[in-house]
């Protein structure tokens, strides 16, 4: 199975390296030097890693044959895919791989019907579950502990505790007591 594991960026210096946004929470196991990825769009690879280091916080990794700056710059956008074995689960029982996730039905504590996660999505500060609802709308589900407590891959379902207007706006609570000018 194919698992997107980062998304190539702008290019860094002249020798041809690239900052990338990883989008795995195994990057030294699957951005390690001598590791062969797919690519989206495939035209532009596989790409084999040369070599990997952390600069101000950023991974910049350089691939063979691409050895200055336009180069570099020609990959910037594309996915890295790598190869993941299907069987395959996280060292940690809290993390779980986006494949893992999909098609699973989503309810609450008390057992209401939500509806299925359609897509995983990876934003900078936290990842959000979307959810297809019964009625076709979509409700986005944020991924953390407090708001999904339970992921059960044997009974293929993941409970959520919504607060208050994540699932009827009509419940949103007001968070704020400033008065307009």
């Amino acid at each position: 199975m194919q698992l997107v594991v980062a998304r190539i960026g702008r290019a860094h210096g002249i020798k041809g390296e690239v900052t990338v946004e990883v989008r795995t929470d195994e990057p030294e196991l699957r951005l390690g030097p001598g590791a062969v990825l797919a690519t989206e769009p495939a035209s532009a690879g596989p790409l084999t890693i040369e070599t990997g280091r952390v600069h101000s916080g950023r991974l910049l990794l350089r691939f063979d044959g691409v050895r200055d700056r336009t180069a570099a710059e020609a990959l910037r956008n594309i996915l890295l895919i790598a190869e993941v074995d299907p069987d395959e689960v996280p060292d940690d029982p809290e993390e779980f791989y986006d494949h893992q996730l999909m098609d699973l039905d989503v309810v609450t504590r008390d057992g209401t019907a939500v509806g299925r996660i359609t897509e995983v999505s990876h934003l900078p500060y936290q990842d959000l579950l979307i959810v297809k609802r019964p009625d076709g709308s979509e409700v986005m589900v944020p991924f953390v502990a407090e708001i999904v407590p339970e992921i059960d891959l044997e009974e293929q379902r993941a409970v959520i505790d919504p607060p208050p207007g994540l699932l009827d706006d009509s419940q949103a609570e007001i968070a704020s007591t400033r008065e307009d000018s």
